[in-house]
């Protein structure tokens, strides 16, 4: 299927920010770039308009070495680094953020907890499966009534001899309905916030998908319900308390900084070749001094937020990134990524509403990407308990 569409995207780096990458880097973001050229940008507006998942890109997806891929090899997975995790994801959003979303879900807050806190024997059965597509995971932490404020989660597993009897349910889980496993989070007796590999063929879990969105449309998204499920306590990962959920949001948090850098780019690069090719009042849009001014302010902060994003690579290569400052850089990218996004779409002028061209889509994906893996408010939040020292949550 394809809608005959060509991509003729070109990547724009003002300040040579590539010089500062290694050949790895550039050769592993060219691959994927590539491949979202090839199979994501001619079908990616019809899928969204459906609003239907693209599954069939698991295993593509899969294939470019996209779920893990700075994970060890010893795990069947890619051995890169931050940096190369980084410029994968920023290219899948330039495709679509709901692209970027099925990769990062599965490699960040699937394979990433089970690696750093399951056993070795947890390791050996998913990662390798997880790395290859044969099996597609979701995260369980939101509910209904607890987003912003996951300490307040009602999900709860009692202990049952050598296995947990999980119930409660979870909300806006990105893959849910197709998955094959999830990693849940609830509490137990003692009121310890505890992680489980759950089996999504488990007797009593369900995951009803949530229809009606105007937001990544191409990205399935479901809920997660659990009535007295038996999970073998052989299914637990080796920590306690919030630490654990919060070091997963936080490693994809960082690759949502650099997606939606890759959404930018697109609408960027969209919006400066049709002020070249529109013609009004006898000369090109691009011509006139505010279109000028829309483009130069777009490719400024595409440029401060890519330099931004290379620091925070070389900081997580070295161990040394905190949750604070990938907060300041989820935040800050993608609040400039969807402005981009919107001025995108007024360059376009009427046309931007369409799906001729990807602003529109972008604009309406970037609203989500705003507010998931913590809202931008909470972000904020985040860097001034940082910079403070005082906890606005309490």
């Amino acid at each position: 299927m394809s809608t005959g569409k060509i991509d003729r995207f070109q990547f724009h780096d003002y300040y040579q920010v590539d010089e500062l990458l290694e050949e790895n880097h550039i050769l592993a973001r060219d691959a994927v770039r590539e491949w979202v050229k090839q199979e994501v940008s001619p079908i990616i507006e019809e899928y969204s308009d459906r609003a239907e998942c693209p599954t069939h890109l698991f295993k593509g997806l899969a294939e470019i070495g996209a779920f893990g891929p700075s994970l060890p090899e010893e795990y069947g997975c890619g051995g890169m680094d931050e940096i190369a995790y980084g410029v994968i994801m920023q290219e899948l959003e330039r495709g679509d953020s709901g692209v970027r979303s099925m990769a990062s879900v599965q490699g960040s807050l699937v394979m990433y907890p089970i690696y750093r806190f399951g056993t070795e024997a947890q390791k050996r059965k998913y990662l390798p499966k997880l790395a290859n597509g044969e099996l597609i995971g979701c995260f369980g932490l939101t509910e209904p009534d607890f987003g912003s404020n996951p300490a307040g989660m009602l999900t709860n597993m009692k202990d049952d001899g050598d296995a947990w009897i999980l119930n409660g349910s979870k909300m806006w889980i990105t893959n849910s309905p197709v998955a094959d496993v999830a990693i849940v989070w609830g509490r137990d007796e003692e009121g310890k916030m505890r992680g489980l590999i759950v089996d999504m063929e488990l007797k009593g879990v369900s995951a009803p998908e949530i229809k009606g969105k105007w937001s990544l449309r191409a990205s399935i998204t479901g809920e997660l319900v659990f009535e007295d499920v038996r999970v073998p306590k052989e299914q637990s990962l080796e920590v306690t308390g919030l630490k654990g959920p919060l070091s997963c949001l936080s490693k994809a948090r960082y690759g949502i900084a650099w997606g939606a850098i890759g959404a930018a780019l697109d609408c960027y690069d969209s919006a400066l070749r049709y002020s070249l090719e529109r013609i009004q009042f006898d000369k090109p849009i691009g011509q006139f001094q505010l279109t000028q001014k829309k483009l130069a302010e777009m490719i400024t902060e595409i440029t401060k937020a890519q330099l931004l994003n290379w620091r925070l690579g070389t900081l997580a290569n070295k161990g040394k990134a905190s949750p604070a400052q990938i907060s300041m850089a989820k935040r800050n990218n993608v609040a400039i990524a969807l402005d981009i996004a919107r001025e995108a779409r007024q360059i376009h002028g009427g046309m931007g509403i369409t799906n001729e061209y990807p602003v529109m889509r972008h604009m309406m994906n970037l609203e989500t990407v705003l507010t998931y893996e913590g809202t931008h408010d909470i972000h904020l939040l985040i860097t001034g308990h940082d910079v403070t020292g005082l906890n606005a949550f309490k």
